[in-house]
């Protein structure tokens, strides 16, 4: 698969792949494709402790807690983990250049976890593993659809497609052609967590520039209102400081002589 770009101060032109690999992708690569040899030269199928088994999750909580994660790290054959990864390096990359890198590994994780998540709520009975990275794929994907939507995709080298149809279509047609093995759960959890996440994240930073806005003037209230009382006190100080001048300090009343002890009191810690 390739692609060309079709929009305004693109460089334009073919391009197999986005034509190098960002920093977390290269790890993420490393890191999946060595689990994989350990995963297939394993005695003991890691699939059954660390992939996703929703009945063992829940009958035996907290203990696998960690499956989630994990499960996204481990796959089921060549292929699987081929498709898998040629998809983050193909549609990933150029989101983790645009984002940076710590954004874009959350967001993976994130949508990995979204994937689990969905299989949880709905599977909850399944007693066979759920293992590969197609969750957090199906949030690239996710991402790559919204961010560039008018870019053409040649599907198979050949057929000239616009990204806005093309993702659309390769999800369909996975979820049609594909065996009932396949963790479609997974797949639609990946996607609709990166799209809530693209589509409504600014609303959650929004609410919280919001909320450290009130505290803010909740704050600058408070101090302004100690700052009056503090003026207020001193102003009162200041008029019994003038009368001890003129009569003595002996002859104020006993009022004003506990409201000059009282302010000390408040004006030294007010110091502090």
């Amino acid at each position: 698969m390739s692609s060309y770009d079709n929009y305004p101060g693109s460089p334009g032109g073919l391009r197999i792949g986005p034509g190098t690999i960002s920093p977390v992708i290269k790890y993420l690569l490393i890191s999946t494709g060595l689990i994989f040899v350990v995963q297939k030269l394993s005695i003991f199928p890691l699939e059954l402790i660390f992939g996703l088994t929703p009945a063992l999750f829940f009958r035996e909580f907290p203990n696998y807690i960690f499956q989630p994660l994990t499960y996204m790290f481990l796959h089921a054959g060549f292929f699987h983990i081929f498709f898998n990864l040629f998809a983050l390096w193909m549609f990933g990359t150029e989101i983790e250049f645009r984002w940076g890198s710590r954004p874009f590994l959350w967001y993976y994780l994130l949508c990995g976890l979204g994937g689990a998540a969905l299989s949880l709520a709905f599977n909850y009975r399944l007693d066979h593993p759920i293992i590969g990275a197609s969750g957090a794929i199906y949030g690239i994907l996710a991402a790559y659809w919204l961010m560039f939507p008018d870019r053409y995709l040649l599907i198979f080298f050949i057929f000239p497609m616009k990204v806005r149809w093309a993702i659309p279509m390769f999800a369909i047609l996975n979820f049609v052609a594909a065996g009932p093995n396949v963790a479609h759960l997974a797949h639609l959890g990946g996607a609709l967590v990166g799209l809530a996440y693209l589509k409504f994240d600014w609303r959650i930073f929004s609410i919280n520039r919001h909320i450290k806005s009130l505290r803010f003037k909740q704050k600058t209230r408070k101090l302004e209102k100690n700052r009056q009382k503090a003026e207020d006190i001193m102003r009162r100080v200041d008029a019994i400081l003038d009368k001890i001048n003129e009569v003595g300090i002996e002859n104020i009343s006993k009022e004003d002589k506990k409201f000059l002890e009282e302010a000390s009191h408040i004006l030294s810690r007010n110091d502090r």
